[in-house]
């Protein structure tokens, strides 16, 4: 019998038979969706105008609307498959790719998964999206911009039973398990895996996004998954879904690589939490980074990962040992109050009691700690970690120690130099009482660990403080473009 070849079984797809789209389904090869030249096997539902033809390309340009796979290839209904495209975004465009979805006559697929795209989009009364393009939408976000506006870049999926990713120009920026049962945070989209379509996104007037060589390869209903973990669902991982389902930027903006923690066991925690990551490495008199070229080449060394690149200016004698140049080629930089030196000009590092000695006058101890902080966050910094921080000899006293008038200093010092305050997660700083008074003067913040060891947590007091202060996304710190970061602004 001869075998039937795919340039032979293409042309027969759409008239043949279920058993003939199972054999297509079952050969390794990719299969098009989009031929290049008409929007045949594709049906839009409400506003068909917003989707048409051009160059090779489906361009999605015009009211909301959906563009649906109904074409021959399994039937249009997809399990378990890889899934390849190339998208390119005009400026300040989103669109979606949905999978896993249904065909519907009007609105955003109520069934199934998306993938965001938009590296840039703003929408109305002054709303900006966090959100980045290669986020699994609601369940697995990106918050850094991996891709340009106006450049193309290839979106591949692939979905293996409860298990998706996502990769961005070959990055793996998403790797996520359902859990069994599925977690539903919003009943109007349940975001689970199931079985369906895929569907493009045109999102209005304003957004211009194009498509071309979309393929899929369809997988066995039995493929295994890559990997056999079931996620143990408590309330942090619902409070983290919850958190994914907005625009907050669920993001640990404070990650050594210390503790044994290596780069890909830290982006594979990452990949597992739904929490974004921002790598920092201390730079500074004793430091692994100590000049303009070690500068350089971590960051180099730190090129096409899915996370952000920071720095952490150490001591107050940083400004003297790097450029602003060389340190505006992180993504951030941020600095703490733990290293100065007192009225005697002794340098201490307030975390090491040996170097503190004996606390005799706390209140003029932390008089000369508010003063130092105060002068710190004039620095060309973005965050201001660890904050509100006192040494163990003092530690039991912090709520009475940090009185309303102290904290309005370093408040007032933090907004008038546009510093983020970091809520951190390890030292559980700073009090609520404290960021209720920063949200309310209208200061900026971050979340932050500041790990001393492989274990991460899953910024539990940070997601605490979002709920207790009633945070929102414009209260949250996100980093500046090239330009506009501290260093190349304040003098």
């Amino acid at each position: 019998m001869p075998t039937l070849t795919r340039r032979a079984a293409l042309p027969l797809l759409a008239a043949a038979p279920a058993a003939l789209r199972a054999f297509a389904a079952d050969t390794s090869d990719w299969l098009p969706l989009f031929n290049g030249r008409t929007l045949t096997g594709w049906k839009a539902a409400e506003n068909a105008g917003s989707f048409h033809v051009a160059d090779g390309q489906i361009v999605a340009h015009g009211p909301q609307a959906q563009l649906y796979y109904a074409g021959p290839v399994a039937g249009a209904s997809f399990r378990n498959f890889e899934f390849s495209a190339e998208v390119l975004l005009h400026s300040g465009a989103q669109s979606g790719i949905f999978f896993h979805t249904a065909r519907q006559s009007s609105g955003i697929p109520e069934t199934g998964l998306e993938v965001l795209l938009a590296n840039s989009f703003t929408g109305p009364h002054g709303y900006i999206e966090r959100r980045k393009t290669g986020s699994l939408l609601g369940l697995r976000n990106v918050y850094k911009p991996l891709v340009n506006d106006g450049e193309w870049c290839h979106i591949y999926i692939v979905v293996r039973q409860r298990q998706v990713q996502v990769r961005l120009n070959n990055m793996l920026v998403v790797d996520y398990i359902q859990p069994d049962p599925p977690v539903v945070i919003d009943p109007r989209f349940p975001r689970t895996l199931g079985r369906g379509t895929f569907a493009l996104q045109a999102h209005g007037p304003e957004s211009a996004a194009c498509f071309r060589n979309l393929r899929i390869r369809p997988l066995p209903d039995d493929i295994l998954q890559l990997s056999d973990e079931r996620p143990q669902v408590d309330e942090v991982y619902r409070d983290i879904l919850r958190l994914s389902n907005t625009n907050i930027p669920l993001v640990d903006s404070h990650v050594h690589l210390k503790g044994g923690l290596t780069l890909d066991q830290a982006l594979a925690n990452s990949h597992r939490t739904g929490i974004f990551y921002g790598i920092a490495i201390n730079g500074g008199i004793t430091f692994p980074l100590h000049d303009d070229d070690g500068l350089r080449q971590y960051v180099a060394s730190m090129r096409n990962q899915p996370c952000y690149v920071a720095l952490q200016c150490e001591g107050r004698e940083w400004r003297r040992l790097f450029s602003p140049q060389a340190v505006a080629l992180f993504d951030y930089c941020f600095t703490d109050a733990m290293t100065f030196s007192d009225d005697n000009g002794k340098r201490m590092r307030i975390w090491i009691p040996e170097e503190i000695g004996v606390i005799h006058d706390k209140q003029a101890f932390m008089d000369m700690l508010v003063d130092r902080i105060e002068h710190i966050l004039r620095e060309p910094v973005d965050i201001y970690a660890n904050p509100t921080y006192v040494p163990d000899q003092i530690a039991a006293d912090y709520d009475a120690l940090w009185t309303p008038a102290r904290m309005d200093r370093v408040i007032h010092a933090a907004l008038a130099n546009n510093v983020a305050i970091e809520i951190n997660n390890r030292r559980r700083i700073p009090s609520p009482t404290f960021l209720k008074r920063a949200k309310a003067a209208g200061c900026t913040f971050s979340f932050g660990t500041n790990n001393a060891e492989a274990e991460l947590g899953r910024l539990e007091y940070p997601i605490q403080m979002v709920k207790e202060c009633g945070l929102t996304w414009e209260d949250m710190f996100v980093p500046k473009p090239d330009g506009k970061k501290a260093i190349q602004v304040k003098r």
